[in-house]
């Protein structure tokens, strides 16, 4: 158990101060690079274990480092001198040694020390004394500029690793991860990071499997059989090289480097896999590890020679199967920053100050401060330059992310299968842009655990050889869905129904065989049901069952708690209502083909149309005129009428009211064509009309409503406005059927609303009702798993599978035969089957605007006539109206009709005179008597006047 971190700063404090003394009874001694007495000497810690080869490794490379740049810059005025202090591998000894390069040896800055636990408190001692810690193993998110300002990271933190990993989860498409770390601050840094990366991918960890730091090898195997027995098979594993060879040493033995199990490790073994032993590398056959990635560079390759010559000259204590890798070369390009940073700020004179007078203190406000430490820090940070691991710029305080490398575990070494970069995610090469996805991993050939090369699924069903259960609901009713009987003979349960004969099929659809057991969820004593389908459905949240199969409608509340697979019926709630023959008073169903607002909206543009024809043809033809008003409308409502059966006699004679009539002859033949064939589907075709419609209307009258027992349409009833009291139960259709035929006023219910698969057997036995719209959606029957169920994907594929091919077919004929009788009861009823309005508002837009296009031209044309009186200032307004008006009443003498009939006339009266009597006859008597014969003027406003005494003056404006 770790303490809290303010405690432990105190207890590492003053345990350091306690092995101040034996610490440096073990001074290796300082180590000085050619300093002469023109160059300044600037004091430089190094903390690290000597008994660690990766400690040594880095030390020689930091030796390396500062030779070079001291002989490639020989005109430097100043000069690192190394204070060598060992860490002995623990979190004290890093302490002590701080401490004593920081109080003793006065040094400006501190490279080291090697893990992140050993950071924490050294980091503390360097922010109180404003020494950097320039740190080239401490890869901890935990620690950060952020919390610590003299913490320098010159390598990659962790964090980004999460990306890589999740990254590769998804790619191949495994839903949960077991992480396994010590409860150390480097193994649980990078904690955080991979719980939002998996949760960005929808995967999830089920748990994570944390190990005591002081954990024997028997401790470490007793977990690993304890995570054997889960069903997931996918492991990440953040820990240092060393542990993990005892991890994977361990895991071996538990039999869980087989086929069928994925592990996972990050850079922390990754970066170190050329060094790890053969028996390790043995272990690890199939493993997938992630490396920081080093472009490769003749400077790199230079470097190692010279690496192996030193190791060799020097006689460095290191094992042999040892290998130059990242870390060496973060500390070689530490040790580079560091140098060129000096030389910016090396005019160095009263370096540390105390800030307490008590020389023998031993509180933390004691410890000296550093003055030109600010400086230097910030001088490091704004350091850049092409190190050996690539390019050295500092952002944040540490080492900007970028390439990671995907190494397989073959053989004696590992074998790169791609990259992953923040731009391009997952690729088998680098500079190709190439995204990767979930379906397709875009990396080279892996080989698995046990040599094969097929991708684990990530998961098993069962470790223990147990059967998954699953869940059965038991009902009265609609027992063609699921029926659950108890066999008192053998003691068993048989459960048969669609819903199984469907889950049967998707389990056999299976790419692996699947051994499962249904469990009746009832009460032991009398084997009825032990509650609702909420209660079912509980049971797996609370993993008392494996899943639930049923008629179990996917809704959302309920998938907070579980997930459900593909649904496999219709979805949707739909009401059912008695039905009545709509039929039976036919006396007037003549007028049932078109709704009252058509029948006004036609009758009103046939007296329209009667008006203009007569206001076009009234000036210019005989059979719109003569008689009185009456008999002139009358005529006019005629002639329209009559164009409903094309039977008018009345001649038009204008060119205007033939262009109108021909349209509205062409709209009213629609109209009479639609109303014969909606009559005569109506006559011939029985009508069945529902006796409720709108739910509204039953929420007004207060009517009685059904749902079926434990049912969630409850809850629907009541948020659409029903109240509780006005609700009614049913178990069985037969139940149904007895509250449907009594009547919501004798008892029983007016409508029910359920689920349609139900409604649709319901009505295939029962064909006195029908549905009515509308119906509110659902997610249709499913399964039921657990959340992130591994086998929910598989499933949900497999009944697609089922449900397109022919074997969903002869389930439903199994379960549900198709009655003839009832063949009209599956259709969804009609509210109404009448023609409106909305059909042929086209139509009576086309034809009123040809109508008022006519009048206004007609129009047009007379007022362009009569335009001497219209204009004519000497009349009042009213007095050329009432002319306008008895002009427009007159024939219009000038059109061809007229004409023609005037010509026939004189012909008529020419005959006339040609066969007159003889003259010879005596005279008549009254041939004496004087004729007077009118005279006849025609005036130029076109108006015969007869009988005018053409001495009379004319009227005003003639």
């Amino acid at each position: 158990m770790m303490l809290p971190s303010g405690l432990r700063i105190y207890f590492l404090y003053y345990s350091a101060l306690f092995l101040i003394p034996l610490s440096v009874m073990n001074v290796v001694g300082s180590t000085s690079n050619g300093s002469n007495d023109s160059n300044v000497e600037v004091k430089v810690g190094a903390i690290y274990g000597d008994k660690d080869w990766i400690g040594v490794m880095g030390f020689t490379c930091i030796q390396m480092a500062l030779s070079d740049f001291y002989a490639s810059n020989p005109h430097y005025k100043t000069r690192i001198s190394l204070y060598t202090r060992d860490s002995n591998q623990d979190v004290v000894g890093a302490a002590a040694a701080a401490l004593y390069l920081i109080e003793k040896v006065e040094v400006k800055a501190i490279l080291g020390p090697m893990t992140s636990m050993e950071a924490e408190f050294v980091t503390f001692l360097g922010a109180k004394a404003q020494v950097p810690i320039v740190s080239y193993s401490a890869t901890s998110p935990f620690l950060s500029s952020t919390q610590s300002p003299y913490f320098v990271r010159a390598a990659q933190d962790d964090s980004t690793q999460a990306q890589v990993i999740a990254a590769m989860v998804q790619a191949f498409g495994w839903r949960e991860v077991v992480p396994i770390h010590f409860d150390n601050e480097y193994g649980e840094g990078i904690m955080p990071y991979l719980m939002d990366s998996f949760q960005q991918i929808s995967a999830q960890i089920p748990y994570t499997s944390v190990l005591s730091s002081y954990a024997s090898d028997d401790q470490i195997l007793e977990e690993l059989y304890k995570i054997q027995t889960m069903q997931t098979r996918v492991f990440v594993v953040h820990m240092s090289a060393n542990d993990g060879s005892r991890l994977f040493a361990n895991a071996n033995k538990a039999g869980m480097l087989t086929e069928g199990y994925v592990w996972i490790v990050t850079n922390g073994v990754g970066n170190f896999l050329d060094s790890l032993d053969p028996d390790t590398i043995e272990n690890m056959q199939g493993v997938l590890a992630v490396q920081t990635y080093v472009p490769k560079a003749q400077k790199l390759d230079n470097f190692i020679n010279r690496w192996k010559l030193r190791i060799q000259e020097d006689r460095v204590n290191l094992p042999k199967s040892v290998k130059l890798n990242v870390i060496g070369l973060w500390a070689y390009d530490a040790a580079s920053a560091l140098a060129r940073a000096v030389e910016k700020v090396f005019n160095m004179s009263s370096f540390f100050v105390s800030t307490n007078n008590n020389s023998g203190s031993t509180d933390l406000d004691s410890i000296k401060v550093s003055q030109i430490g600010p400086k230097l820090l910030q001088a490091i940070l704004r350091t850049k330059f092409e190190g050996l691991a690539g390019v050295f710029s500092l952002n944040d305080g540490q080492l900007l992310s970028s390439t990671y490398q995907i190494v397989n575990v073959i053989g004696n070494s590992g074998r790169g299968i791609g990259f992953w970069t923040p731009d391009d995610g997952l690729s088998k090469d680098l500079n190709i842009n190439i995204q990767s996805n979930s379906t397709t991993p875009n990396l080279r050939t892996i080989i698995w655990p046990r040599d094969t090369s097929s991708v684990p699924k990530g998961w098993v069903i069962s470790t223990s050889g147990t059967k998954l259960k699953i869940g059965v609901p038991v009902r009265p009713g609609f027992e063609e869905f699921v029926t659950v009987t108890l066999d008192a003979v053998k003691n068993t349960t048989i459960v048969k129904g669609y819903c199984i004969d469907v889950f049967d099929a998707a389990m056999g659809r299976l790419p692996y065989y699947v051994s499962y057991e249904y469990v009746a969820f009832v009460k032991p004593d009398n084997f009825t049901s032990a509650g609702s389908y909420d209660d079912l459905i509980s049971q797996v949240y609370f993993k008392k069952y494996d899943a639930v199969v049923g008629d179990v409608t996917i809704i959302a509340n309920r998938s907070n708690y579980v997930d459900f697979t593909q649904p496999y019926t219709d979805s949707g709630v739909i009401m059912v209502v008695p039905v009545k023959d709509a039929n039976i008073n036919r006396a007037w169903i003549f007028l049932k083909p078109l709704t009252w607002e058509l029948w006004v909206t036609s009758f009103c543009f046939f007296v329209f149309i009667a008006f203009l024809v007569w206001l076009l043809e009234h000036r210019i033809s005989d059979e719109f005129r003569g008689g009185s008003l009456l008999q002139q409308i009358g005529t006019s409502l005629y002639y329209s009428f009559c164009t409903m059966v094309f039977a008018q006699r009345e001649n038009v004679v204008s060119n205007l009211a033939r262009l109108v009539v021909v349209v509205w002859m062409f709209v009213v033949l629609i109209l009479t064509q639609s109303y014969t064939a909606s009559l005569t589907s109506m006559l011939t075709v029985q009508q069945i009309q529902p006796t409720v419609t709108d739910l509204n209307v039953l929420i007004k009258n207060g009517e009685y409503v059904g749902y079926q027992e434990n049912s969630f349409v409850r809850e629907l009833l009541i948020q659409l406005g029903f109240k509780e009291t006005k609700l009614r139960t049913y178990s069985d259709p037969e139940q149904l059927d007895e509250l449907l035929r009594c009547g919501s006023a004798h008892g029983g219910i007016a409508a029910v609303l359920d689920e349609i698969p139900y409604m649709n057997l319901f009505l295939s036995k029962y064909c006195s009702y029908t549905m009515v719209q509308p119906t509110y959606k659902t997610g249709g029957f499913g399964f039921v798993f657990p959340l992130g169920s591994p086998l929910l994907p598989d499933v949900s594929r497999a009944i697609l599978n089922v449900t397109e091919g022919h074997e969903m077919a002869q389930i439903e004929k199994k379960w549900f035969p198709q009655l003839s009788s009832c063949q009209n009861s599956s259709a969804v009823a009609s509210s109404t089957s009448s023609l409106g309005v909305d059909s042929f508002w086209g139509l009576f837009l086309v034809v009123g605007t040809f109508a008022l296009i006519a009048i206004c031209i007609s129009t047009g044309l007379f007022l362009y006539e009569q335009r001497r009186i219209l204009m004519c200032p000497d009349l009042p307004f009213f007095t050329r109206i009432r002319i306008l008006a008895q002009k427009f009443d007159q024939r219009d003498l000038k059109f061809y009709t007229f004409r023609k009939a005037e010509l026939r006339q004189v012909g008529i009266a020419a005959d006339a005179i040609s066969s007159a009597p003889n003259t010879d006859f005596p005279p008549s008597p009254r041939n004496d008597i004087p004729l007077s014969t009118p005279s006849v003027q025609i005036v130029d406003v076109g108006v015969v006047d007869v009988g005018r005494n053409t001495d009379c003056p004319p009227s005003p404006c003639s």
